[in-house]
C-alpha cells in the first residue's frame, strides 16, 4: 500500500535451527514480567535458548565452547 508507514508492515522473522530469532527491527519485546524493552536497530537477534547474559537479545552464549 502507498500510504503504508514503516510500523504498519508486517516485521520478518527468520527462524534458525540452533539459534536466535532474527527480527527486523525497529521492535519492542514485552517481556514476562510485563516489562517493555526495545531496539531501534534494523535487526535484532532474540534469545530463544534464555542463556543470554543480555536477555531477551542473544549474544551468543548459546555457543558450545570448543
Amino acid at each position: 500500500m502507498p500510504n503504508e508507514s514503516a510500523d504498519d508492515r508486517a516485521r520478518r522473522i527468520t527462524m534458525q535451527r540452533r539459534g536466535p530469532l532474527l527480527v527486523e527491527g525497529p521492535v519492542e519485546v514485552e517481556l514476562e514480567d510485563g516489562t517493555t524493552v526495545s531496539s531501534d536497530r534494523f535487526r535484532v537477534a532474540l534469545c530463544t535458548c534464555r542463556r543470554s547474559r543480555r536477555y531477551p537479545w542473544c549474544d551468543t552464549s548459546h555457543r558450545r565452547k570448543a
